[in-house]
């Protein structure tokens, strides 16, 4: 993968640990970080849509949870 990640291998590596993975390749781990960031990428333009829909700047937890709920 060509791009750095904003979210850091051991993120990844506690995801993992939480649903009892024992041992996490750097290459699985970069995966995961890339999966994760381009749904939180989405999820982020779509919470930005109904903020800006109610009037607001500022997004928030109830714009978060409407942009998952689809």
């Amino acid at each position: 993968m060509a791009s750095k990640s904003f979210l850091s291998y051991n993120a990844m590596d506690k995801i993992m640990r939480q649903v009892g993975v024992v041992r996490v390749s750097d290459d699985a781990k970069e995966a995961l970080a890339a999966v994760l960031e381009q749904k939180g990428i989405e999820i982020a333009m779509e919470a930005k849509k109904f903020a800006e829909h109610a009037g607001r700047k500022t997004v928030t937890e109830k714009d978060i949870a409407l942009a998952t709920s689809k």
